[in-house]
């Protein structure tokens, strides 16, 4: 079996993979993150939780936009896993044709979405929103050139600003809101994130597929922890919360025969 780690800002968002089958997925604070043992030690057990027993993983791999969490990582796969992480970073076989002015610069997370959208569509235009911590769009053409996109602070993100740098506005619920006119301060700030957010999405969509696709129509695809909160909006042609995971169990099985990339 196939551990796959995705570390983001916020959450390590886990799944356990047997052959193509999505055995079970688990979801741990990024912060604190915990030593290696103490990673190890919850690695074991939530497996355990899910009726996986710890040592029938015989593989790991790794995806991370933290990179100060990748040691304790890979020595919680090494310790309890008894295995040398696969890390999908700058170097690796993924499949794309990266045409970032400078692809180092493209985090790990949105390879692995690109990769697993088009694994998904072959032969499509695709636009992937993941919303997370931030709310990313990656743009791949049906030839498997990953163009770039655009990055936005997330809904979640949004609400912790006004929250944080305002005297009197407070801290609230984050909720699809019934209506747009808000008639409570809490009301006014949940229509305004929400809306707005989702008039972001509208807009940079919108503005994506004019610059690379020529008005032709691509495959949208929403994931990330905040994606379902836009489902009644109509703005994804589907959301697959476990697209990164995919992804990265696609490129781990592409460098399985591959000497490791020097991090």
């Amino acid at each position: 079996m196939l551990l796959c780690l995705d570390v983001g800002n916020t959450q390590i968002h886990g799944g356990v993979f047997e052959n193509d089958v999505l055995r079970a997925q688990f979801r741990k604070s990024t912060h604190p993150l915990g030593t290696a043992d103490e990673l190890g030690v919850f690695f074991s057990a939530v497996l355990r939780e899910n009726g996986i027993d710890p040592r029938a993983i015989t593989r790991t791999a790794i995806c991370s936009v933290v990179p100060a969490a990748l040691f304790a990582l890979r020595q919680a796969c090494i310790s309890y896993c008894k295995s040398q992480p696969f890390v999908l970073q700058a170097g690796v076989k993924t499949g794309l044709k990266v045409r970032y002015r400078n692809p180092h610069e493209v985090g790990s997370d949105r390879i692995a979405n690109a990769i697993a959208a088009l694994q998904r569509h072959p032969g499509r235009d695709i636009l992937v929103v993941d919303c997370g911590t931030a709310t990313t769009f990656d743009v791949i053409t049906a030839t498997g050139e990953y163009l770039g996109g655009a990055i936005l602070p997330g809904i979640g993100v949004s609400l912790d600003s006004l929250a944080s740098k305002t005297a009197r506005l407070p801290r609230v619920e984050l909720a699809r809101p019934e209506v747009a006119l808000g008639r409570s301060t809490v009301e006014s700030i949940q229509s305004g994130v929400y809306h707005g957010h989702v008039g972001a999405i509208r807009q940079i969509l919108s503005l994506l597929q004019i610059e690379a696709f020529a008005s032709q129509q691509p495959r949208i695809i929403g994931t990330g922890g905040f994606a379902w909160l836009f489902e009644e909006e109509s703005v994804f042609d589907e959301i697959v919360p476990e697209l990164v995971l995919e992804g990265l169990k696609y490129a781990e099985g592409l460098n399985r025969d591959v000497p490791p990339v020097a991090s």
